[in-house]
């Protein structure tokens, strides 16, 4: 159809010609509301926006001389974090004379790596720049990766522990004893009790 011919029907119709795809041959256009069609095209893509992921990096910091705990610890939060598929960026940081052993920080790095290997993987091998050794690691994809061990374990076992100790104090149906003290009858000083 002639352009001339569309925009007459469109001020026939009381609409707008609306071009909606120039780089089709020949150009493909409509007759519309402009302002009904904006908002249209803006909720398609606030939607199709709201369906992006946004990679998102947490940060977990270590040191060569980390204690076990402090270790699994640091551990338990990267776990957390791959799982709820962000990356995570581990800084191994050197302080004084820690950099004449840069081997024990690899050590620790390569522990680390170990540990996680069931829910992410290292994007490059463990790097010394400066004074820290720095690595990424991207979780795995869902179907590859290993459950969650604190979200999957935690409330049955909470739950499991806790019921006998409630049992065990509701079912005596004996009445708890007195203290011993409000009990007993006390004597003053030079009076009989």
């Amino acid at each position: 159809m002639a352009t001339g011919d569309a925009l007459e029907l469109a001020r026939q119709a009381g609409l707008d010609l609306v071009e909606v795809s120039a780089n089709a041959d020949p150009p493909v256009c409509r007759i519309v509301d402009y302002g009904k069609f904006k908002y249209q095209e803006a909720k398609k893509e606030k939607d199709s926006k709201k369906h992006q992921h946004a990679n998102k990096v947490k940060e977990i910091q270590l040191r060569p001389a980390i204690d076990p705990h402090d270790f699994q610890t640091k551990l338990d939060h990267a776990i957390d974090f791959l799982c709820e598929d962000m990356k995570v960026k581990v800084a191994l940081r050197f302080r004084g004379r820690e950099m004449a052993h840069t081997e024990i920080g690899f050590e620790v790095i390569n522990k680390f790596i170990q540990a996680l290997g069931q829910w992410g993987n290292p994007d490059f091998q463990p790097k010394l720049i400066g004074r820290a050794i720095n690595m990424m690691i991207s979780p795995l994809p869902r179907n590859k990766r290993a459950k969650n061990p604190r979200q999957s374990g935690l409330t049955a076992a909470g739950d499991s522990q806790n019921q006998p100790k409630r049992e065990a104090a509701k079912g005596s149906g004996a009445p708890a004893a007195a203290p011993a003290a409000a009990a007993a009858p006390v004597a003053l000083e030079g009076r009989p009790a």
